[in-house]
């Protein structure tokens, strides 16, 4: 087994803080019922006057990680989520080498 963990910083302009947290929210819930995901964390940092969403996500393997990408709840919150961001959203996709359950 080759689990596939997933870290997103995402940073969204001042005015979709609040549409971006509940849409993020959606997607948490809708995450976690995916089979191959072990887990689906959001996290807020409030850090000079901006907000950032960072998103812990753990996967079964890579094939787990691309059946959330061509999930239904994936595809129409990337659709809509263009214009929400201050900048492209950093994702690093990392394998676990040592990590506590």
């Amino acid at each position: 087994m080759s689990i596939v963990a997933v870290h997103a910083v995402i940073v969204p302009k001042a005015e979709f803080v609040t549409v971006v947290e509940q849409e993020m929210l959606a997607m948490v819930s809708a995450s976690r019922q995916e089979e191959g995901n072990l887990r689906y964390d959001l996290l807020r940092e409030e850090k000079g006057g901006v907000t950032r969403y960072h998103v812990q996500e753990r996967y079964r393997d890579q094939d787990a990680v691309q059946a959330h990408r061509d999930s239904v709840h994936y595809k129409a919150y990337r659709a809509k989520a263009g214009e929400w961001f201050a900048q492209a959203p950093e994702v690093t996709v990392l394998t676990e080498v040592d990590v506590a359950s």
